[in-house]
């Protein structure tokens, strides 16, 4: 990247210690490599996490997963799995997955301004057995993600609370239009905006969540 002559980068792990100083023994002791019971209260409580890959290049892709509280299934206290749910099917972290296994992950409780990050190493799974504790409004995955943990540790509040992420009155929906609007001009579409309106109209969505 050619920057701007103004711009003063960053360019050795030394200089960005003498900027940021030295991290506190607390946040470096705090990490894990196995689940504790209250990581394992966590996931049981977190209905929505990030999952972040790159390709064999270092291309990167940050997936949102969503479900009812609990969704991640625990296998054992070293590995944990995420059930897949009907999508676009670009499928980016999948693929990246296939070849470069290194994933991290970040699990939310919404009103909890701490966060779970786990970083591992992930497998994409056809089927197993516990598919079936995965099933949710009929619908059992049809690939899960599969994570062998190397690092868990909790990430402390201070991001949440400077978005104030969790203040309903801090949100700011209508600062945009609707979903619909923004497609149409950011893409081609065949359909004209009112026939993208009721596409992304919150029943038609609803209605898609767990299958066609």
């Amino acid at each position: 990247m050619t920057l701007a002559p103004e711009f003063t980068p960053i360019t050795s792990p030394e200089e960005l210690r003498e900027l940021l100083g030295a991290p506190m023994p607390r946040a470096v002791d705090k990490e894990r490599v196995t689940l504790h019971a209250w990581d394992r209260r966590w996931l049981a409580s977190s209905p929505f996490c990030l999952i972040s890959t790159s390709d064999g290049d270092g291309n990167c892709d940050v997936s949102p997963k969503g479900d009812p509280p609990g969704f991640v299934h625990v296998i054992d206290d070293t590995t944990i799995a995420i059930p897949d749910r009907p999508g676009n099917r670009r499928a980016d972290g999948f693929l990246n997955v296939l070849s470069n296994p290194h994933v991290g992950l970040i699990f939310l409780i919404p009103g909890r301004t701490q966060t779970l990050r786990i970083n591992g190493r992930a497998t994409l799974l056809r089927d197993a057995p516990f598919f079936d504790e995965m099933i949710v409004k009929g619908h059992r995955p049809a690939l899960a993600l599969i994570v062998e943990i190397e690092q868990i540790f909790f990430h402390c509040a201070k991001a949440l609370m400077r978005s104030k992420l969790w203040k309903p009155e801090t949100w700011t929906p209508e600062a945009l239009p609707s979903w619909a609007q923004i497609v149409k001009d950011v893409q081609y579409t065949e359909e004209n905006l009112e026939q993208l309106e009721e596409y992304y109209s919150e029943g038609n969505y609803s209605r898609k969540l767990y299958g066609a």
